[in-house]
């Protein structure tokens, strides 16, 4: 079997059997969402509400959209003052058997950010800075709580189609109680011990030191005060040489923190080296089921979303957009990354040729994975909002490294993140249908609602947000001397690099190039501003959206009612994203990854 059927074979397997699970969970979480009595609202009834009794929570009371928004975003404000804390208070607490220090004050906060806004972004070594207990109460409980608060705000954003004229969208407090508890807490439960089977280790034993066979040889990059790489004259990163026949072995709760980084989409990892890391995915089986889980929840969501609305048609048109999107780019990647590095033809190395790299492009990917699983993860992992990684985006060819940063630039949606990917779509949905109206002469409408001057400027914002925070973050960081003293790669690469960086960053992926030196003051406050305003302006705007949407009367379908559940729906959705991404963002494109494979095509 050649690369190209093999890959075709897997990627058809991989989406059987998410489209295969998407109803029975999809239908499950619109009911455990809606109350209604099923076997786990049952079993952990008492539970929930203990938890409400505890926290003073009266479950029966529904909130407006303000409300609810209000109660989110102090949620998610206290979630980062925590996470702050233990960092800041690391090396006097419990459970950090290798004594590391406090985190340094810009990293905290821009971890604090990251964590509360599902993003993950790490600009640190997971495994040499933080402690058990900081993992665990710190990183992994947000892990839950972010992919919670995606959950909720799709959920109130459906509710607020699928009502009409009432001022309310739900309870907060019951919607992130019941995300958390029934949806992420026991896919995580089974996940893990899957993925404990496979090898993934699970301990709070201290690190291991290995001797190796042999003596290893290699280059340290140096680096100044600030953690920016020193460069020579020609501004090329100077290293030294540097050797060990010593192995750092991490122990650690790697699994349990696993499985809840993949179903919730957050990304981020227990290991610097992520799910490359063969402590965090050891196997080819691990690494299917951690595809899997990225994706289960958010096409899930897509069928809870047409059973809340009282149309299943309605998700399955969501979901089949979102999927053209998805497998276009993604056989994109693949077919870049087989063919690798024109200047690497059969005959050699610095021979250019016709033929395609012999192999393909293997640098910096796993074996045990190989070409085809290591694109479809990286694929995976960026068409939501995950930003796992089992392999290294720096080392992509081009077209390669073009295909995960514009499914970040599309928006986060095909599918999305956990929540994030279905509301994010249905403000596209709202914009189609907009333009769709005023080519036919009629007042908009979906489903059933009628979509006026407040929806269109709620969505706009919404839109528009992540490229200003992507778009000005990049231009700030290239116009500046802190942010171009991190760049180790010069030209349209290091641009590249930069603009990766806050792309990964405003989408709440999480996923970077890595060959940008980004733990400096600089872009740990920058990417740290850019996450958090990308994250909730958004949020509130949907939000206020679904308030908007609920307090609206139903409109009956006539003959001139445009079905948004047929192809020329999916299609009008389909041009509606891309027309958007790629007038916002091919300018930006041109300079980093489109000019690159030109210059690499040409011999330069």
């Amino acid at each position: 079997m050649d690369a190209n059927t093999m890959f075709g074979v897997m990627l058809v397997a991989f989406l059987g059997i998410l489209v295969l699970c998407a109803k029975p969970l999809g239908s499950y979480i619109a009911d455990v969402m809606g109350g209604q009595p099923n076997f786990a609202l049952r079993i952990g009834g008492r539970v929930e509400g203990l938890l409400y009794r505890l926290c003073g929570v009266d479950s029966r009371e529904e909130m407006s959209w303000k409300q609810y928004a209000i109660a989110l975003l102090l949620f998610n404000v206290l979630g980062a003052l925590i996470v702050y804390g233990l960092q800041r208070l690391q090396l006097f607490l419990p459970l950090n058997p290798q004594k590391f220090a406090a985190v340094s004050a810009d990293s905290s906060f821009n971890t604090a950010i990251s964590f509360i806004t599902n993003t993950n972004w790490q600009g640190y070594s997971g495994e040499s800075t933080m402690g058990y207990l900081v993992q665990m109460a710190g990183l992994a409980v947000q892990n839950f709580l972010s992919a919670a608060t995606g959950i909720v705000v799709a959920i109130a954003l459906i509710r607020g189609f699928a009502r009409h004229t009432v001022k309310t969208i739900g309870n907060f407090w019951v919607d992130v109680t019941r995300a958390t508890l029934y949806v992420l807490l026991p896919l995580s439960a089974v996940l893990a011990l899957v993925l404990l089977s496979q090898g993934v280790i699970q301990n709070f034993d201290g690190y291991k030191d290995a001797t190796t066979v042999e003596k290893i040889t290699y280059q340290n990059p140096k680096t100044d005060a600030d953690g920016n790489p020193i460069k020579d004259a020609a501004g090329n990163p100077v290293t030294e040489t540097a050797t060990t026949q010593t192995q750092t072995l991490p122990m650690g709760p790697i699994a349990s923190q696993e499985a809840i980084k993949e179903l919730g989409t957050n990304g981020g990892g227990f290991t610097n080296a992520n799910s490359a890391h063969p402590y965090e995915n050891p196997t080819p089986l691990t690494n299917l089921f951690e595809m899997l889980a990225m994706f289960i929840i958010p096409f899930a969501l897509t069928y809870t979303f047409g059973k809340m609305v009282g149309d299943t048609r309605q998700g399955w048109a969501v979901l089949t957009a979102m999927l053209i999107l998805w497998v276009g780019l993604v056989l994109v990647a693949f077919h870049s990354e087989q063919h690798g590095n024109p200047l690497i033809a059969k005959q050699g190395i610095d021979q250019v040729a016709s033929a395609d790299q012999a192999g393909g492009n293997m640098e910096g990917k796993e074996t045990r994975f190989g070409i085809a699983a290591s694109s479809l993860f990286a694929a995976v992992a960026t068409g939501t909002s995950t930003g796992a990684v089992n392999s290294t985006p720096d080392s992509m060819t081009p077209l390669g490294g073009f295909v995960p940063m514009f499914l970040m630039q599309l928006g986060e949606v095909a599918p999305g993140g956990v929540g994030t990917g279905i509301y994010s779509i249905l403000m596209y949905a709202i914009l189609g249908v907009f333009i769709a109206g005023l080519m036919i002469g009629r007042t908009p409408e979906y489903l059933g609602k009628k979509i006026e001057a407040l929806e269109m400027k709620l969505a706009s914002v919404f839109i528009l947000t992540t490229p200003f925070a992507v778009l000005i973050g990049t231009a700030v960081a290239v116009m500046t001397v802190a942010g171009k003293a991190g760049v180790a790669n010069p030209g349209a690469h290091g641009f590249s690099e930069i603009l990766y960086a806050f792309t990964s960053a405003a989408n709440n992926n999480g996923s970077a190039f890595a060959g940008l030196s980004a733990n400096t003051v600089f872009y740990n406050v920058a990417t740290g501003l850019a996450m958090f305003i990308a994250r909730f302006w958004p949020i509130m705007a949907a939000l206020a959206i679904a308030g908007s949407l609920a307090a609206k009367k139903r409109v009956p379908v006539t003959e001139g009612t445009m079905p948004t559940h047929g192809p020329l729906f999916v299609t009008l959705l389909i041009g509606s994203i891309l027309l958007i991404g790629v007038l916002t963002y091919v300018p930006a494109l041109a300079l980093g990854p489109v000019v690159e494979h030109f210059m690499l095509a040409a011999a330069k």
